[in-house]
């Protein structure tokens, strides 16, 4: 599986700026700030995760084994992909800390820094991603998706250094609570990879007809486009130009590229081992049949899309908990925590609805049964859909818990929490259910979904405790019980 605000630097309505007092008054003028902040993050992840989708959708006129290889070799991508943004998505909280003290210097050091280690990353992960072959056929994925995935990795595989750019930039614009440049261009890239992914799959447009690597050329352009069309829009824009000129984010910053690495690696390794579950549950699956391995890439993307709005109020809780953690004021980050986790169970709690009334038109949405040899995988795909309605809320809880431990200055806790949830708990679940008791693909999903409940239940009794501690160690009181949660 696998990640907008105001455009105004100075909202008065940040949490860290509020009186610490809980009336009803304050969860309504918090969630208009949270919301405020987080919903040009959901559009921004919305359109992002609709440029797999429409990759998706292509591939899933092609047939089954095209989409069984490509889903593959994306969910690769993916796991990389989401450990290198991990590794840069600190930059975003520490740019908000600058930000609040009105340290430019630090910002443009933080840029240069978060730049350093997206390009590491990137070149490491594209070699990675060439050499993976052989490793799939040991773990017993079928030869002819190995090597059509193969395929489409070669092309895909060094689109990872502009997609990891495209996201420095991303969290450094907000942290400074200006990402609406990001909304924009993410847009446009969604019509564009429909544009190319039609040309150079077909070959219209007078262009060759690549058929089943046409998407991963698209994909890479696209991404390469995004970023140099983000830095353009920077460029253009006199409030963030100044920090991406800056002398400061042109030079080598020791103390920046260290923050950035001890803030980053362990929210890299916790996205790393979140998106290692799911890749690791798809190649059980694989083991399971090309079929399983299709509607898995079906019902893996519908999830991805709804994952966007609790990824865009993680970020936003986590922003605000950070200013909130700058001041010390722990009241204020203990109910923002609550209110973005709140926030999130509601609106996955509403889309759960859909899955149960309409699952058959969802899944119509992504695979044409009508394709002959399809109708087993929708039939799969309806049924995960079904389980799906319950996992997406853990799945949103697990997340917003990551950011809201991340605002207050723990990132190696969710990192532990997640090796137990996903590993020690969601990954036996899955293969004992799926494999021992044969349950199949459907015992597989469920074990998934046992391991994201683990984890969202630690992560927030883990937050709770923390922020606790924290406001027991600043003001030698407890915070009061009587206070609204």
């Amino acid at each position: 599986m696998s990640g907008t605000r105001t455009t105004d630097t100075t909202d008065t309505t940040d949490t860290a700026a509020a009186p610490t007092e809980a009336g009803a008054g304050w969860w309504v003028t918090h969630s208009r700030a949270l919301l405020r902040l987080a919903f040009p993050l959901i559009l921004t992840n919305f359109a992002y995760v609709a440029l797999t989708t429409v990759d998706i959708v292509m591939l899933g006129r092609l047939g089954a084994v095209e989409i069984a290889a490509a889903g593959l070799a994306i969910a690769l991508f993916n796991q990389l992909r989401t450990t290198g943004t991990g590794l840069v998505t600190g930059v975003s909280n520490l740019v908000a800390e600058a930000r609040v003290r009105d340290d430019r210097e630090r910002i443009g050091a933080l840029l240069f820094a978060g730049f350093f280690w997206a390009t590491v990353c990137g070149v490491v992960f594209c070699a990675a991603l060439l050499l993976i072959g052989p490793l799939l056929l040991l773990l017993g994925q079928d030869p002819e998706v190995v090597d059509k995935a193969g395929d489409f990795l070669l092309v895909l595989a060094p689109g990872m250094l502009p997609c990891l750019w495209f996201q420095n930039l991303r969290h450094v614009t907000t942290g400074l609570k200006r990402p609406g440049p990001l909304l924009a261009i993410t847009l446009a890239s969604v019509g564009v990879t429909i544009a190319l992914n039609y040309a150079l799959i077909y070959g219209e447009f007078g262009l060759p007809e690549f058929g089943f690597t046409g998407v991963a050329i698209a994909t890479v352009t696209v991404f390469l486009l995004s970023f140099l069309a983000f830095v353009a829009v920077i460029l253009r824009d006199p409030l963030l130009r100044p920090y991406l000129t800056a002398p400061a984010a042109r030079r080598w910053d020791g103390d920046a590229v260290r923050s950035v690495w001890r803030l980053g690696l362990p929210i890299s390794g916790t996205y790393a081992s979140e998106a290692g579950f799911f890749s690791v549950l798809t190649l059980i699956i694989g083991s399971l049949g090309v079929d399983a391995l299709a509607a898995q890439t079906v019902l893996n993307q519908i999830v991805y899309i709804v994952f966007m709005i609790s990824a865009g109020l993680s970020h936003a809780a986590s922003i605000h908990i950070s200013e909130a953690d700058g001041l010390d004021d722990y009241p204020t980050a203990r109910r923002t925590g609550l209110l973005g986790t709140a926030w999130g169970v509601i609106a996955t709690l509403l889309i759960a609805v859909l899955y149960l009334v309409i699952p058959e038109p969802i899944v119509s949405l992504f695979l044409s049964a009508e394709h002959a040899g399809n109708t087993d995988i929708v039939a799969l795909t309806v049924t995960g859909l079904l389980i799906a309605a319950l996992m997406q809320v853990f799945d949103a809880t697990q997340n917003i818990g990551n950011g809201i431990l991340r605002g207050i200055g723990d990132t190696a806790g969710p990192f532990r929490i997640s090796l137990v949830g996903y590993w020690l708990i969601g990954l036996p679940a899955g293969y004992l259910l799926g494999v021992t008791a044969d349950w199949g693909v459907e015992g597989v999903w469920i074990g998934q979904t046992i391991g994201l409940a683990a984890t969202a239940a630690i992560l927030l009794v883990a937050f709770l405790r923390r922020v606790d501690r924290l406001h027991r160690e600043t003001s030698g009181a407890p915070v009061p019980r009587s206070e609204p949660s």
